[in-house]
């Protein structure tokens, strides 16, 4: 029962009933010792109600979630006996975000270097003809346009993605070296079937991460190291929120076609019968 609750009230019985434990309380007539000494007037007692526990609560196993610390609390406090599962695409989101902040890095560059290129013409009285590569990309372009290719793998690359990406690994090898992090722990996710083949798999691409000495992977290196446990648990029966994650993004574009609820109920039920 929840805590404090027998302060205020009292257990009359309890029987089972339905595959439920059915517990009877009587409120006790007392005030609590912050109001004493008050004057007080009675209004009598409630009509009884039913509080209803969820006894499924103590029969998960298994809670799939994200790394955030708040939502940790509450599936321990909620689910005692679950396990706790890092879902994959978490973890790889912040690698390919690592990656994506080296890229941005690289063409904050491209336009700066642009910019006093612009000004260097300008100052000698000529018109600024950019440099072009083979593919009719300027580098600040390349940069620019490589973000998609770089969250793909190289099977799911279009011509067009092959040839700027030998562009670009060709003149900034960091981002290529980036780029083979990401990938390799993909693969991982993708291949190991077993908790200790994937264990000792992690720890080489922990290793690898900290000979490359990238700063933009210090937050990916430091989480795996913080949640590496929970990380783990994902291989023992494979299991992810993707399907979640996908209806909820289903939710918030259909909220937003209406710039939010007013009608919270009625919100609802649309959605009971929309996706249903």
């Amino acid at each position: 029962m929840p805590k404090g609750l027998l302060e205020f009230f009292k257990g009359t019985s309890a029987r089972l009933k339905d595959n439920a434990c059915h517990i009877y309380l009587e409120e006790l007539n007392i005030y609590p010792e912050h109001l004493q000494g008050a004057r007080l007037t009675s209004k009598g007692f409630y009509d009884e109600v039913a509080i209803q526990d969820f006894p499924l609560r103590g029969k998960v196993r298994e809670v799939t979630l994200d790394m955030a610390a708040s939502m940790e609390r509450i599936v321990r406090r909620s689910f005692p006996k679950a396990q706790l599962v890092t879902d994959r695409f978490h973890v790889q989101q912040l690698v390919h975000e690592a990656v994506q902040e080296m890229r941005i890095a690289h063409r904050w560059e491209a336009i700066d270097q642009e910019n006093r290129e612009i000004e260097l013409s300008r100052e000698c009285g000529r018109a600024f003809v950019p440099d072009r590569l083979e593919n009719g990309d300027t580098k600040k372009q390349l940069l620019a346009r490589s973000r998609y290719l770089l969250f793909k793998g190289e099977d799911s690359w279009t011509p067009s993605q092959a040839y700027r990406a030998e562009l670009l690994f060709h003149r900034y090898p960091d981002l290529e070296k980036a780029y083979r992090l990401s990938r390799s722990l993909a693969r991982i996710y993708q291949t190991s079937k077993m908790k200790g083949v994937a264990f000792t798999k992690l720890a080489h691409w922990y290793n690898d991460v900290e000979l490359a000495g990238f700063k933009s992977f210090n937050t990916v290196s430091r989480t795996i190291q913080n949640h590496y446990k929970t990380i783990l648990n994902f291989f023992e029966n494979i299991s992810t929120n993707a399907s979640a994650e996908s209806f909820n993004a289903k939710i918030k574009a259909f909220r937003a076609q209406f710039g939010g609820v007013t009608n919270v109920e009625f919100f609802l039920f649309r959605l009971s019968n929309i996706y249903a």
